[in-house]
Formats: C-alpha cells, sequence, structure tokens
C-alpha cells in the first residue's frame, strides 16, 4: 500500500538557521540527484526520519515572497502556508536575542490553528546560553528546546518531540492493482481541465473522495477494465496576489500528492513552454522513484508545422536531462485532441515501475556489458563485479554487489543503467542501482 508520509514545517522568523536544522534533519538524502545535469538545487522540501518514523520536512525560509511585501507580512505568509500543509510545526527562535515581536506574531498565528507546535530555540551552543531559554515560556507552547544547529546538539530531544506528535500513518484504501496518477504542474498548466477531459461522460465511478492529504481530490474511476484514481491538487483556500506569487508554494502541494502515486503526469503549457519552476516540480517526482510522464497540455492553441511537436520534445530532452526515460504526451483538455493516447501510456509506465527482472536475466546483460566495456583502473585496482539482483520495485531497485564500492566510478555506473534500460527498456520509471561489498559468506 502506498503510505502518505505526515508533514512537518519549520517556522520561524528570518535569522534563526531555519535551513541549517532543515538541512540537518534531511540528512543527504537529496545527494540522490544532486549530481544529475538540469535538477534545480534550491529545495524547501525534504525527508527525514526517526525511530522508524518517516516524515517529509519543509523549509519555510524557502517561500519565496515578493520583494514589495515587509519582512513581517512575509513572515506571516510563509506560517500561514506552512500551517495549511503541516501536520506538525517546529517553531523555531533564537537564543541570543529572546523573544522579539515577530515570535510574538508567529506564535499568535500558531496558536490560533490548533496545530501541534514544537518550541525550539536555536543558537544553544553553550551553558551560558541555556539559560536564555526559559523567557520562550512566554510563548505558550510548553517546554521549549534547547539546540544548536552549528553543532547538532538537542536536535534528537527534537525530533523526539516531533515524532511523539505525528499522526498515525494512513494507509490509502485502494487496492493493488488500482493505478494511482497524480498530476502535478505550475499553476493554469490546465491540470484541472484534464482531469475533466479524462473523466468526461464516461464516469464509471462517480465519487469524490477527501484523500489523506488536506486539499487533494482523489476521483476513482475505470477505463477498459483497468482501475484508476485520479489525484489532483485543489486550488489554494486563500486568495490573493501574495499567495498567487510564491511560485514554491506550489512544490509543497505536488509533493504531497506525488507521494501517493504510483504514475506523476508532469503537466506543462504548450502556450507557455518550460520554466525553471517546471523543473523544481518534476524534480520532486524523479526523486520519489514515481513513474512520469511528461503532458504537453493546450496543444491545440499552438500554431504547428511538421517539426513543432519534434522540436518541443527536444527542449524537454534539454531540460529534463534527469528523466530521458519519461515518455511526452501533447495533448488538448480543451479539445480533447490526443487525449485518447494517455491512459494506454499511463498503464504501460504502471507496469514497467513495477517491473521485476530475474537475478538471471539482469547478469546476463550486466556480465555482457561489463565484457564489452570493461571496468576502468584506479591507481592500478580494478573494480570487480561479482553479481547483480533486482532487490525492488516501484522503482526498480538494483544493487550491484563488487570488490570494493569506491571504485565504482558515476560514469560506469550510469553505463551499466544505460545498458540495463536498453535490455529491458523500464520505460517511463527511473531506477536505482546501489553498489554493495559483497560479503565473505556470499556466494
Amino acid at each position: 500500500m502506498n503510505m502518505a508520509r505526515p508533514v512537518v514545517a519549520i517556522v520561524g522568523r528570518p535569522n534563526v538557521g531555519k535551513s541549517t536544522i532543515f538541512n540537518r534533519l534531511i540528512g543527504d538524502r537529496l545527494a540522490i540527484v544532486e549530481d544529475k545535469p538540469g535538477i534545480t538545487r534550491d529545495r524547501i522540501y525534504g525527508i527525514s526520519d526517526w525511530n522508524g518514523k518517516s516524515f517529509s520536512v519543509i523549509d519555510t525560509g524557502g517561500i519565496e515572497i515578493d520583494g514589495e511585501d515587509t519582512i513581517l507580512k512575509s513572515i506571516r505568509v510563509q506560517a500561514e502556508l506552512a500551517i495549511e500543509e503541516a501536520d506538525v510545526i517546529v517553531f523555531m527562535c533564537e537564543a541570543k536575542s529572546g523573544v522579539t515581536n515577530s515570535d510574538e506574531e508567529v506564535a499568535q498565528i500558531l496558536f490560533r490553528s490548533g496545530k501541534p507546535v514544537v518550541l525550539a530555540i536555536n543558537k544553544v551552543d553553550n551553558m551560558k546560553r541555556a539559560d536564555d531559554i526559559y523567557e520562550f515560556y512566554s510563548l505558550g507552547f510548553g517546554d521549549p528546546i534547547g539546540i544548536s544547529g552549528s553543532h547538532g546538539t538537542g536536535l534528537g530531544d527534537l525530533l523526539d518531540a516531533v515524532v511523539e506528535r505525528l499522526p498515525e500513518k494512513i494507509d490509502d484504501e485502494y487496492d493493488e492493482d488500482v493505478i494511482r496518477v497524480a498530476l502535478i504542474g505550475r499553476p493554469n498548466v490546465g491540470k484541472s481541465s484534464l482531469v475533466n477531459a479524462i473523466l468526461g461522460e464516461e464516469r464509471v465511478i462517480v465519487s469524490d473522495i477527501a484523500g489523506t492529504t488536506r486539499d487533494a481530490i482523489d476521483t476513482p474511476f475505470e477505463r477498459d477494465g483497468q482501475r484508476y484514481v485520479l489525484i489532483d491538487t485543489a486550488g489554494m483556500r486563500k486568495k490573493g496576489k501574495v499567495y498567487e506569487n510564491i511560485e514554491k508554494y506550489s512544490v509543497m502541494r505536488a509533493m504531497r500528492a506525488i507521494e501517493r502515486a504510483d504514475v506523476v503526469l508532469v503537466v506543462i503549457n504548450g502556450e507557455e513552454g518550460i520554466i525553471d519552476q517546471d523543473k523544481h516540480i518534476a524534480g520532486y517526482a524523479h526523486e520519489a522513484g514515481k513513474a512520469s510522464i511528461f503532458v504537453v497540455n493546450k496543444w491545440d492553441a499552438i500554431v504547428k508545422d511538421d517539426k513543432t511537436m519534434q522540436n518541443f520534445e527536444t527542449k524537454i530532452r534539454d531540460h529534463f536531462l534527469f528523466m530521458s526515460y519519461a515518455p511526452v504526451v501533447f495533448l488538448s483538455a480543451l479539445t480533447k485532441q490526443r487525449l485518447q493516447k494517455l491512459l494506454p501510456v499511463v498503464q504501460h509506465v504502471s507496469q514497467q515501475h513495477a517491473l521485476r527482472i530475474t537475478t538471471h536475466l539482469v547478469n546476463d546483460v550486466v556480465s555482457d556489458a561489463i565484457a564489452i566495456n570493461p571496468p576502468p583502473t584506479d591507481k592500478g585496482r580494478r573494480l570487480r563485479i561479482n553479481y547483480v539482483t533486482q532487490v525492488a520495485v516501484k522503482p526498480p531497485t538494483i544493487v550491484v554487489f563488487v570488490n570494493d564500492p569506491s571504485l565504482m566510478h558515476f560514469s560506469y555506473e550510469r553505463y551499466l543503467e544505460n545498458k540495463i534500460r536498453a535490455a529491458f527498456n523500464f520505460e517511463g520509471t527511473p531506477i536505482r542501482l546501489f553498489t554493495r561489498r559483497k560479503s565473505e559468506n556470499e556466494g
């Protein structure tokens, strides 16, 4: 079953060290794709776990507000956005400056929300600072927890308090043979129109079930004997210029949908073309290991010649080098042009995402790859690949057992992945390739 991770948001005024704590909580989990070309590096969303509980973390300091807004208004907006998304809020203050007006402003917003709040006082870097945390009792959130982002102290106590307040994971209420399809993309690319076009007049199971995430609508339906659920992120509750202009906010919404999906439709506005935010959003689908399809919507509005589609696909490949495996579907939700091509591709990439290759077959492919292009030597030592096996699906995850993992160069790992893809396709899905040392007692 897919599981919806709870969300923890880090909230507080500027310069209290939110991003430092965010980076410590998510550790090196983002390093998986940092060396892949084309992924933008600034992050506000990551995954952490503590004592066996996994949760998503939002760094609200990464939410950009228009320059015309005052700092106080910016803080207030960030806090309100976090409240909408989060299950638990880490309210960060800073020991040296004591309780400020901005702290009290944020405290009032959080207190009214009724959400569980953990009060963390950062920059408690020595024993002298330890006594400075007591004045923060006045904020009304119980025991403040002294932490140091620079030294890493107190984080265990902080994580204990966070995990204690997390809701239990909720199983999706859908059978394993149901394909969960999330539609993601920046505002105004036509996600809701695409949902309506897919459902059309042929709705089989017509119901709106509240999903495990706020502001997401799950719509189950059946087509040609296959059951699906469309997960569409609804619009923001609050309207207004300041909210509509926070481009990274849509990333938070997208992540909640991605978490629960098997297949992610990355919807791009064909009229406007590709912008950096599209790469942000698609990058999260890739990191989450989901099957993905680029859907270029509003294709009816484009003046075309015989090379227009090919040129647009080339642009997608150039911008999304890290997702070369994802097919591209051009369509129009408005006119339903080419719409019939979408669900067969969804079904195909879902099957590829769950594809399992026998150990015998994958070893044959890797052996042939080694024969064609042996691993390079490093200071006279050569990488020796003992055997390869697939250990998981969704996404396909392959472990390569070797004599010394440090000898596996990134370029050779990429070479092996390309050979595996050439043999077994895996269209539409990322592959996870891990290198492990072969222990003495293994065959």
